[in-house]
């Protein structure tokens, strides 16, 4: 499982991976050492489409047009005054690290 691009200077942060439709995708998703795979980051189009929400992400999956996923676990809004957690495949341009 690849992890989210914190650590000891082998990674890309997940702002630098951020990219428009032109730039082509890596060839794999920043893996930098570390004891566990989680990691901080921000969903900007949560399902409630509230304002950037944080979450944590579990992992990556490349999808078949060669563009990058990561699978998000956040707290939304699904019901006024009701909260649940979500746990969603999410675009990695929809993911940023502040």
């Amino acid at each position: 499982m690849a992890r989210g691009g914190y650590g000891s200077g082998s990674g890309v942060p997940l702002r630098d991976r951020v990219r428009g439709a032109s730039t082509p995708a890596p060839a794999a998703p920043p893996t930098p050492a570390g004891d566990h795979p989680g990691r901080h980051c921000f969903v900007s189009l949560p399902v409630d489409g509230s304002r950037p929400r944080p979450a944590l992400l579990v992992e990556w999956r490349r999808v078949g047009n060669g563009r990058w996923e990561g699978r998000v676990a956040y707290v939304a809004e699904l019901r006024p005054g009701r909260w649940g957690l979500v746990e969603e495949w999410v675009p990695a341009e929809l993911l940023s690290a502040d």
